[in-house]
Order: structure tokens, then C-alpha cells, then sequence
């Protein structure tokens, strides 16, 4: 009897076991982590605020005009009207939850997109009706592309002058290049828009002026002949793509909804095609078709495949890998930090296992275990608590004291490192010091505080100048760190362009040049006699410094010599011209001389310094500047604009070739003091779509007047 009492407690336990696993694997099945993707002003943030309406998150629309919208929380955003920061919120449709990320639309700011793209599922992009693909949409695809993102796309506007359906989606197709599969036929345009037809189900889906929806209804009369020749076109490109609908399509002559449906998910999944919706945000049309498209078609983190360990980690064979199932090992990437009033908040992406509150957890990025204090489901600025956090989940939590941005935390006991973002290389740089010296220190930490917040910042100090120096993404992205740290802590800094590190080099020597040097203050003497040539580096021995000893019959000590060139070396750190440390110099000790009490190391050192410096004021000197190499990439059409420019920058150009498409590649030498703002003037001369990398180049004589920016 007891066996019996004890086999049927077993059989319980397991059968709650395992519906508790299959509750939660659900669960997991109805999340969506996406983020809105989007060209400055194209409407991402309206699109963001209209869906948070419609779940019931928010009871009042923001407007970005107004300030008043959720996600654009901070005062920067609010007063300039732009998306700055990656702003998660959550929310529920249908039965879903929806992990929902807006992301900035300004190329400044694309190493938020980057660092979000890296941890979301899917993504909306968001097209201006009127404009079509503009170039920062361009680019966020791209991003989204090499992140193999599943993305669908929502033409908004299509209430505004000149807005238009196919032109849009003709532009997704010629400048990204995907198969766009337009599911939705508007029903008006511009002013007199009203709604869309829903092709798959062939409805009519139509607003009130007040943004509420109208009951469903049959396709309008006048659109009828249309909406069935393009539902038919899309049961063909379907059935092209997806071998199911392929089959259906030839065994009946057409494609049910629930086939198309289910091809068009797959077709997501894969990238081999985009869904296209369309509707006007600001006017509440068209945004419950889009959340219904979100559910359906974009993936849910058991949809992907699992994640896998970064490149050199794991076992000797292969990569670890961790599915989205909370029963595994914890594993969850760190893809932003912020100093909040609460403490420091850590937002996660949780990729396997479940975490607790009050857990304690391993960063594999620096070795340190780490407590997790509070776990916070994210509105924005706003935050609500929660005991625990799973598999697909996206939260902040408080208690992480060291993590960085791309650090993994995971399960001390089973430790894995995923693949960390990549922050991109900064292009701009300012000169930072803080308007009174007894806030030096205070602005130093701000600094320290907001590079960490945002990796895309470099903060560093000039060896050679001393300027403590930040750098960004653009001046804009610049202006915004400082205007932070001003609001942050109360630091006024000035900024500036820092100073180019020169350098002097010798263009014409002398030869047999004599220093003698002797001292005498009542103690121990100073005697060293030095003849020395003095000469520029041929082309073929570069740049630095060359000596050499040619000196016989032991008229200056071996130990002496030492000191002679260690004396030269003194002399290079200071140039004759302004003070600039030299190059290109080759210094040959031909002869010399010595007395028996007063010569010694230190006399043949300070010899050697005062006497090389002597040597090239007698000489012929001149100032070089730093040189960058510079690739350009811009569209044709603006190619010769940025060559008229760059030559106005005292660029040499090297090479111009064929890039893909209608861009072309250009590959010049330009002095860097000439590239402070050029990445402003790039974009501003390609409207958005040119970029550039740089690498130094050496250094390259300066003009006479002397090159800008220089110390």
C-alpha cells in the first residue's frame, strides 16, 4: 500500500513537472523581442506610442511634438524631437507579450541601434510613404541584415501629400533589395485615406476620424477589381518562394489565407521576403493590422536557433550552445547600462534559464560573481518588480556593480561567453576640459561614467598634448555626451578641437658640427668634446632616429658613447621650430674628446643634448603634420562633390573605383587636422548615405602658414 501511495506522489510530481515545463515553454512561444527601425522623422516613435495606446499600456496618445511621448523620455529627446536612446518597453496583444525596443532614426546614434539589434528577435522598419527608403533606413537595414534580423516593413504617411504605396515599396525593392510582399491595399490616399484592404482575408479594415476602428467590412466596390489582382499576384510570388503554397496553388489554382499566412511567416523567418503593411501612425490607422502582423509573422525566441558561445570559448570541438528553454543554464547578455536615480541598471537579454531575484550570477567577461538585487520589467523611464525573469525575457536588473556593456552573465556553475556587440570605430573627436579647475575632477568621473554607459565614446588623454579627449559618432552624438554630462553633474566644460601632434623634421644637416662643452662651479667638473654629422633619415630608412658611432682609438669611451646617444634622444623631444618632438634624423659621432677629471657620462649626456640642438638650429628644419588615409564611399552622383571637397581639405587623392551598385570608392591622404567636422560635411554633402574609415598615414610636411588645429 505504501509503494502504491508513493509510486502515485512520483507520477504527480512528474505529471506537474512537466506541465509547469510545457506552461512555460508556451509562454516563451508567445513572446516577440522587437525593436522599430527607421530613418529619422519617418515615425518609428509615433508607430511605438500608437501600439503602446492600443495594448492598453499608456491611456493617453503621445505626441513627439508635445514631449509627451513614453520612449522619448529624456529631456534631450524631448527638446530636439529625436530618438537618442534605445528605449525598451513591454507590452501585450492577442495573448502575446511584446518586448518592444525604439530605436534612434539619427546616423549619430547607430551604435544604439547596433548594440539593440543584437539582442531582438524581429523588427518593424518603418518607411516614410512620400520618401521611400531614405539613407539612414538604408543603413539600420543593413545593420539589421548582418544580424540576421527578421524584419517586416510599415509604409506610415499615407495620409501626407505625395505619400504612395507602390513607389515605396518599389524603392524597398531597388535600394534593399529583398522581395517585398505588399499584403494591404489603402483604401484613399493622402488626405481622403481611410483604411486598407486586407488582401489575405479580403476585407476592408477602415478608421473613424477619431482613430477608432470602424467594423470590418466587404472590399470597397471601386477597389474590388484591384484587390483581387493583387491578391493574386501575391498567391504567385508566394507560391514561387514557399514549396507548400507552390503546391496549392497548382493542385487548386489558388493559396488559402492559412497558407498564405503560414508561407509568409516562413518566408520572414528565412529573410527570403519582407511583408509590407502600410497605414499613418499619427492618424491611429493601420496599427492593429501591424500588431496582428507582428504576432503572426515575426519569430519567437524558440523559433531561432540556439545561441552559441563565442569564438574561441567552449569546448576544444565545438561552440556551446544554449536553447531558449528555462530549464537550461542561465544565460543572459548585457546590452546596455545606465546610471538611474534607482542605482545602476543593467538591461538583459535572456537567451537560456531562469533568474531570480537575489541570485548570484558569473560575469565570464571579467571572472567576477556578481549579486542581482532587484529584477525590473522595463516601461521606458518607469519600472515595475518581479521575482523572476526567463528564457526570451528582456529586463533591467540592480545589484551588478562591474558589468559592461557585452558582458554575459550566466550560471556560476556552467559558465559560457557569448559574442559581445560591436561598438563602432568613433569619427569625431573634441577636446573636453571643465570651465572652472576645481571641477576637473568631477567631470573625469562624468566622463569615466558616461564612456561606460555608451562604448561607442572613447575617452582618453593625449600623450603628447595632455587634452583630455572625447570621441563619437558625429558632432551631434558629441553634443548630446556633453550636454549629459552637464545635466548629469553639474560640470560646465568647454570643448574644443584638440590640438594635431606635430612633429619637425631636418631637411638639410650639417656636417662636422663641433660641441664643446665644459663647466665649472667649485666642485667636481663637466668636460665632453663631440664632432658630430648631423643629417635627415634617407626616404628608404623612414621616420624616427639613427645613430651611429664612428669614433677610433678609444678617444670617447664606449660608456660615453652610450651616453651621446642617450643625450640625442633628450635633444629629439624638442624641436627648434615650436617645440615639437623630431623625426627623420640619422646622428654619427666622428670624433671627440675627454679629460682625465671632468669627463664623465653625465657630462657627455648633457653634451650631446645641447649640442645636437645647436646643431639643427644650424641646420634646415621643417614642421610635418599627421596624415590619415581615407576611404570614402558615397553614391555617384555625389562623387564629385566630395572630390571638390576633399581637395578642399588639401587631400591627395590615390585612387577612385567602382563600388556595388551607384556607389563609388575613394582612397586619398588628407592631414587629419583637416578631418575635424568632415563627417558632418560628408553626410550633410550625400545627404546621409556617404561614409569613410581612416587609418593613420605617417606625417606629411605642413603648409608654410602652418596646418589648422595645430599645437
Amino acid at each position: 500500500m505504501r509503494t502504491d501511495t508513493t509510486t502515485s506522489t512520483s507520477t504527480r510530481t512528474t505529471a506537474t513537472a512537466t506541465a509547469t515545463t510545457a506552461a512555460a515553454t508556451a509562454a516563451i512561444a508567445e513572446v516577440r523581442n522587437l525593436g522599430i527601425l527607421a530613418h529619422v522623422d519617418a515615425g518609428k516613435t509615433t508607430v511605438t506610442e500608437r501600439i503602446l495606446y492600443l495594448t492598453g499600456t499608456t491611456h493617453k496618445r503621445g505626441e513627439v511634438h508635445d514631449g509627451t511621448t513614453v520612449t522619448d523620455f529624456d529631456p534631450q529627446e524631448r527638446d530636439r524631437g529625436i530618438t537618442i536612446f534605445a528605449a525598451a518597453v513591454s507590452c501585450a496583444w492577442a495573448g502575446h507579450r511584446i518586448n518592444l525596443i525604439d530605436t534612434p532614426g539619427h546616423v549619430d546614434f547607430a551604435d544604439e541601434v547596433e548594440r539593440s539589434l543584437r539582442v531582438l528577435d524581429g523588427a518593424v522598419a518603418v518607411f516614410d510613404a512620400v520618401a521611400g527608403v531614405e539613407p539612414q533606413s538604408e543603413s539600420v537595414w543593413r545593420q539589421a541584415e548582418r544580424h540576421g534580423v527578421p524584419r517586416i516593413a510599415f509604409v506610415n504617411k499615407l495620409d501626407r501629400a505625395g505619400a504612395d504605396l507602390d513607389a515605396a515599396v518599389a524603392s524597398i525593392r531597388e535600394r534593399l533589395h529583398p522581395r517585398p510582399l505588399a499584403v494591404q491595399l489603402p483604401i484613399g490616399t493622402e488626405e481622403s485615406f481611410t483604411g486598407v484592404v486586407d488582401l489575405l482575408r479580403l476585407r476592408a479594415l477602415t478608421w473613424h476620424d477619431d482613430g477608432t476602428p470602424a467594423p470590418e467590412g466587404p472590399v470597397p466596390a471601386h477597389l474590388a477589381a484591384q484587390a483581387a489582382e493583387r491578391r493574386r499576384a501575391l498567391e504567385e510570388a508566394v507560391a514561387e518562394l514557399n514549396p507548400e503554397a507552390l503546391e496549392e496553388f497548382c493542385t487548386h489554382g489558388s493559396v488559402t489565407a492559412a497558407t498564405l499566412a503560414t508561407a509568409l511567416r516562413e518566408l520572414t523567418r528565412t529573410g527570403e521576403a519582407v511583408v509590407v503593411l502600410c497605414g499613418s501612425a499619427y492618424r491611429n490607422r493601420g496599427i492593429e493590422p501591424l500588431l496582428d502582423a507582428v504576432v503572426a509573422y515575426l519569430p519567437s525566441p524558440l523559433d531561432l536557433p540556439p545561441v552559441r558561445s563565442a569564438e574561441g570559448t567552449g569546448t576544444a570541438d565545438r561552440a556551446e550552445e544554449r536553447a531558449a528553454d528555462p530549464r537550461q543554464p542561465l544565460t543572459a547578455l548585457a546590452f546596455k547600462v545606465v546610471a538611474a536615480p534607482t542605482g545602476r541598471l543593467t538591461y538583459l537579454r535572456l537567451y537560456a534559464g531562469t533568474l531570480h531575484k537575489g541570485a548570484t550570477v558569473l560575469d565570464t567577461t571579467t571572472g567576477r560573481t556578481e549579486r542581482v538585487a532587484r529584477i525590473l520589467r522595463v516601461m521606458a523611464d518607469r519600472h515595475t518588480e518581479t521575482d523572476h525573469a526567463r528564457a526570451g525575457d528582456i529586463v533591467a536588473v540592480i545589484g551588478p556593480k562591474a558589468a559592461r556593456v557585452g558582458a554575459t552573465l550566466c550560471d556560476p556553475d556552467h559558465p559560457i561567453r557569448l559574442e559581445a556587440p560591436v561598438s563602432a570605430e568613433p569619427v569625431v573627436t573634441v577636446a573636453v576640459e571643465a570651465r572652472r579647475a576645481t571641477d576637473t575632477d568631477k567631470l573625469t568621473a562624468a566622463l569615466a561614467r558616461l564612456a561606460e554607459e555608451d562604448p561607442s565614446l572613447r575617452l582618453a588623454t593625449d600623450p603628447e598634448t595632455g587634452q583630455r579627449t572625447l570621441a563619437g559618432l558625429g558632432e551631434l552624438h558629441l553634443e548630446v555626451a556633453m550636454e549629459k554630462v552637464r545635466r548629469d553633474s553639474g560640470v560646465e566644460a568647454v570643448t574644443g578641437a584638440p590640438k594635431v601632434a606635430l612633429r619637425e623634421a631636418l631637411v638639410e644637416g650639417v656636417r662636422g658640427f663641433v660641441y664643446r662643452h665644459a663647466k665649472q662651479d667649485g666642485g667636481a667638473g663637466q668636460f665632453a668634446h663631440l664632432v658630430l654629422d648631423v643629417q635627415p633619415l634617407a626616404q628608404d630608412e623612414g621616420e624616427g632616429f639613427v645613430f651611429t658611432s664612428t669614433v677610433t682609438g678609444g678617444r670617447v669611451p664606449r660608456e660615453y658613447v652610450q651616453a651621446v646617444e642617450a643625450g640625442c634622444r633628450d635633444a629629439l623631444t624638442e624641436g627648434p621650430l615650436g617645440g615639437h618632438p623630431v623625426t627623420g634624423v640619422a646622428v654619427t659621432l666622428t670624433d671627440g674628446a675627454t679629460h682625465p677629471k671632468d669627463s664623465s657620462e653625465l657630462a657627455f649626456r648633457t653634451a650631446a643634448r645641447l649640442g645636437l640642438r645647436e646643431a639643427l638650429r644650424a641646420g634646415r628644419m621643417r614642421l610635418l603634420e599627421p596624415v590619415a588615409e581615407v576611404t570614402v564611399t558615397v553614391p555617384e552622383d555625389a562623387l564629385g562633390t566630395v572630390l571638390g571637397d576633399l581637395a578642399a581639405r588639401r587631400g591627395h587623392v590615390r585612387a577612385t573605383t567602382a563600388g556595388h551598385g551607384t556607389t563609388a570608392q575613394v582612397s586619398a591622404l588628407v592631414p587629419l587636422a583637416e578631418l575635424f567636422g568632415y563627417a558632418g560635411r560628408l553626410r550633410g554633402r550625400t545627404q546621409g548615405r556617404g561614409t569613410f574609415t581612416t587609418r593613420p598615414a605617417g606625417y606629411a610636411p605642413a603648409p608654410a602658414s602652418g596646418p589648422v588645429n595645430a599645437g
